[in-house]
């Protein structure tokens, strides 16, 4: 029986801060980052879907530890409703299922929705097009095949609702939530709620508990660094438990 090779273990523990460009899925920034440094261990704390850009959480070496109580932080959004558009997915990259005039919609009407139907403990159904598991398979790859099944709704927070910019038919917002939000999902409800649906445009997440956008470095400023040089981009878990 042959030895089995082993990786050397990771040079440093701790988290990366990920600004992630869109087009590419969560997963394929943890394997580009653990493939091109040649790293054991790299995970992330929290998915981001491929339209979406910001902060992703990577987790190295024994900082994947972390993953349950980075998971659980409450999340900060910004985003692009566009009124008027329902697609098959809730955002910009589905299949467009209908369009209705929204040039009626004011800003007072949008932001009054929010004040009464999305503040605070809200319950949610979640997508189709979501990485939520019946019965064993993913919802997307039910959605996929055209097969749509009732889901239970879920508890989720609201904490702030901010509209950033009104220019109808597009509504840029801010949204801090609890983990587990789907802010396609809100979009289109707002939508439905104002009777001419929604759909996300785009979207940033732009803060995961204690971390922030800010302290977040583009993939391309990554791959600049050699394996010695990337600490000096990373969240140590030495210094996190000093």
């Amino acid at each position: 029986m042959r030895n089995r090779r082993r990786r050397a273990p990771d040079p440093y523990d701790g988290i990366l801060l990920v600004d992630k460009p869109s087009e590419w899925t969560s997963n394929d920034v943890v394997s580009k980052v653990r493939n091109y440094f040649k790293l054991s261990k790299v995970g992330h704390a929290g998915t981001l879907d491929p339209m979406a850009t910001g902060l992703l959480v990577l987790l190295i070496g024994k900082g994947t530890k972390l993953s349950d109580q980075l998971m659980n932080g409450d999340k900060v959004y910004e985003g692009t409703l566009h009124l008027g558009v329902n697609t098959n997915s809730q955002d910009a990259d589905g299949e467009v299922l209908e369009t209705n005039d929204a040039a009626h919609i004011t800003r007072e009407m949008v932001e009054e929705v929010i004040r009464t139907k999305f503040m605070g403990p809200i319950e949610q159904i979640p997508p189709m097009v979501s990485a939520i598991k019946k019965d064993g398979v993913a919802l997307y790859k039910m959605a996929r095949k055209g097969i749509e099944i009732e889901r239970e709704p879920r508890k989720i927070e609201i904490f702030e609702f901010d509209i950033l910019e009104f220019e109808n038919p597009l509504v840029k917002f801010r949204v801090k939530s609890t983990k587990g939000t789907y802010v396609r999902t809100l979009a289109y409800d707002i939508g439905t709620e104002l009777g001419v649906g929604g759909s996300l445009d785009a979207l940033r997440r732009t803060g995961s508990g204690p971390l922030s956008i800010e302290k977040a470095y583009t993939l391309d400023e990554i791959l600049e660094c050699d394996k010695e040089s990337l600490e000096q981009k990373m969240i140590l878990l030495s210094d996190m438990i000093k």
